[in-house]
């Protein structure tokens, strides 16, 4: 499988039936593709939808259902419509049992940097700001270099989305649990060795060995 395949089906094992959960702009959308077969869980989306399913088979796409990022969707039975105000009034009044958001760097400390990329015109970072500070639960799903560039840094050098740290971080070469004495290396993709990731990653990692192997279905 691919990275991206890869860390959306991790992600997806986070997940438990009764939850409602936010996905992201970009990778995160991949998740709804992995959950486990009947589970019922409600996903939703800041411009205004509960109950996101799969990606729809080719030629399948409805223009008028999409996700945050204007991705073709599905929903599932019992799916809502819901307007902005809705949508942030569950975000911001902590009624999200999850978020899952991409990451550009994510620092020492575990806090994100998700919405400006240096050189690019960014008309504001989205729902990312009220997601990480309203949810219960923020998990990032992203790559752990960017043309192998690490980033898990000491320090974000971009614009922070929110003071609060996140509660995990899933790359295609590891599990990272922000804690309050840093970072603490969870699970490593198969394959992949502690030095691989240590290379990789610009802070240090807290490493309790044995460390496992991440959990992914096949």
């Amino acid at each position: 499988m691919d990275a991206v395949e890869l860390i959306a089906r991790r992600v997806a094992a986070e997940i438990r039936p009764g939850m409602l959960v936010n996905l992201g702009i970009g990778m995160p959308t991949r998740v709804a593709d992995f959950l486990a077969p009947g589970m019922s869980v409600y996903l939703q989306s800041e411009n205004g939808i509960i109950g996101l399913g799969a990606r729809p088979p080719d030629g399948m796409e409805d223009q008028d259902l999409t996700d945050a990022g204007g991705g073709a969707v599905t929903a599932v039975p019992g799916a809502s419509r819901i307007d902005s105000v809705m949508s942030f009034s569950l975000i911001r009044g902590g009624h999200l049992d999850m978020t899952v958001l991409g990451g550009l760097q994510v620092d020492a400390q575990g806090r994100l940097a998700n919405w400006m990329i240096p050189g690019k015109m960014a008309p504001g970072m989205g729902g990312a700001m009220d997601l990480v500070s309203g949810a219960k639960r923020v998990v990032i799903a992203m790559t752990h270099t960017a043309r192998g560039t690490p980033k898990i840094v000491p320090r974000c050098e971009l614009p922070l989305t929110s003071t609060r740290r996140v509660d995990l971080i899933v790359t295609d070469l590891a599990v990272i649990e922000p804690v309050p004495a840093g970072l603490r290396l969870r699970e490593l993709a198969p394959g992949v060795g502690i030095d691989q990731v240590l290379s990789a990653t610009a802070a240090p990692l807290i490493i309790d060995e044995p460390v496992p192997e991440m959990r992914v279905g096949r």
